[in-house]
């Protein structure tokens, strides 16, 4: 027979509503904490405070106010708690031994639920134990009988995830969940794919073709594709009627849908995205990403041209220039690198050197030089920062810096950078 504890049993009310799917038919938080007062006023029960959570209990410690009530158990704040069922305190392992060891601890004397009560006897614990290890038990059941579903799904022909774009999802019953193509859409993206493999037109080109000839939008959200969606886009096998699930796993399926195009098309595809990101990965400028265009608020880009001279050598040049991104028709035109750093040296010679935040990076540089002096030829002259020449040395680094050196130069520019008409500014 259990003895009925005499101490005083103060209550925290604790409702949780569970994320998951197969609860959707659980009593909502104000429900549970409606029940659960009637109980309390029935039962004459001390309840001092009443905690609301909408987090699953499947995972250990993921749940704020869950512990945030074991903690004020621990100092003494309540000693009981008031829940709907035993798995909204618990589904897995972690969360319920914290709950058996306050019982064992006796810091908490009681929990009670809507028709049940467990206190610190062997008998009532191990009831809590089962009923909470049931829940988890559904949890990684149900868990299993997803992935066993979707795999089906997969090997059926249907992908399990919204269709790309230039697809829609089938509405006919017989055919429900299948991809059919988009009348609208589709024809776009088939002429998208036919355009970099025939054309070869570069991801920039389609973005501006879509955006500003078209005025392309997907049908979720109404958005245009971005430059990354493009590619994305490109490089997705959906379209010649094949789908990788998971992403990255190395399952392929046959899809159901008709595809929108050959896969001898999609190949081509391949080939010409892969040599247009490695071109572009094996460049490294200087002043990309840095400056702005004064004339449309686009970003700056650069391209390289080869030039061969009547001795057999190359010479290269470096020319930048809007990437018109926000008008396709911008006049900004292009600017030689070399005349592009004499336009920073200018710049260097006119701004404020307040402008320019490079003095603990000079600092650090003239540290690192005195240790070497010291330690490898044995020199011990102090060099004070005052004696550098913070102008000279910005224009030093332009000339004959880095790329990487030059970068950090610029970056450290308080002022925006404008480049409008060939002719570089600093604006606020």
């Amino acid at each position: 027979m259990v003895v009925i504890p005499s101490v005083k049993v103060k209550y925290v009310l604790y409702a949780r509503k569970s994320t998951e799917q197969d609860e959707r038919q659980a009593l909502s938080i104000e429900s549970q904490v409606k029940e659960m007062l009637k109980i309390a006023e029935r039962d004459g029960l001390d309840v001092i405070d009443i905690r609301r959570e909408s987090h699953s209990a499947k995972d250990s410690g993921q749940r704020p106010v869950f512990k945030e009530i074991l903690e004020d158990i621990k100092r003494e704040r309540f000693n009981g708690i008031l829940t709907w069922a035993p798995d909204r305190l618990s589904r897995n392992a972690g969360d319920l031994g914290s709950v058996v060891d306050l019982l064992d601890q006796k810091l908490l004397v009681e929990i009670r639920t809507y028709g049940q009560q467990f206190r610190n006897s062997p008998n009532e614990k191990f009831l809590l134990m089962i009923l909470c290890s049931q829940a988890k038990l559904e949890n990684d059941n149900k868990s299993i009988n997803v992935k066993r579903g979707l795999r089906t799904r997969c090997e059926m022909g249907l992908r399990p995830c919204p269709p790309p774009v230039g697809y829609l999802n089938e509405r006919h019953i017989d055919r429900k969940c299948q991809a059919i193509i988009d009348p609208e859409r589709g024809p776009i993206i088939k002429k998208m794919f036919e355009k970099v493999a025939y054309e070869k037109w570069s991801g920039r080109k389609i973005f501006n073709w879509l955006k500003f000839e078209l005025n392309f939008k997907s049908i979720t959200g109404n958005k245009g594709l971005t430059l990354s969606g493009i590619y994305l886009t490109l490089q997705n096998p959906f379209y010649y009627g094949v789908f990788e699930y998971p992403i990255k796993s190395g399952n392929f399926y046959t899809g159901k849908h008709e595809p929108l195009i050959t896969k001898e098309l999609f190949d081509q595809v391949q080939q010409q995205v892969k040599s247009n990101v490695l071109r572009v990965e094996n460049k490294e400028f200087a002043f990309t990403k840095l400056m702005t265009c004064g004339l449309c608020g686009s970003g700056i880009c650069a391209d390289e041209k080869f030039k061969k001279l009547n001795n057999g050598s190359v010479n290269r040049h470096v020319y930048y220039g809007c990437t018109k991104a926000k008008d396709k028709n911008c006049k900004c035109g292009y600017i030689n690198e070399e005349f592009l750093i004499e336009q920073f040296v200018k710049l260097i010679e006119k701004i404020d050197l307040n402008e320019i935040g490079i003095k603990e990076k000079i600092k650090t540089e003239v540290e690192r030089f005195k240790r070497f002096q010291r330690v490898i030829l044995g020199n011990n002259e102090k060099i004070e920062i005052g004696e550098i020449d913070i102008r000279n040395y910005a224009k030093f680094i332009l000339r004959e810096g880095k790329d990487v050196e030059k970068r950090e130069l610029l970056s450290c520019f308080k002022s925006k950078i404008i480049l409008k008409e060939k002719q570089l500014s600093l604006t606020e």
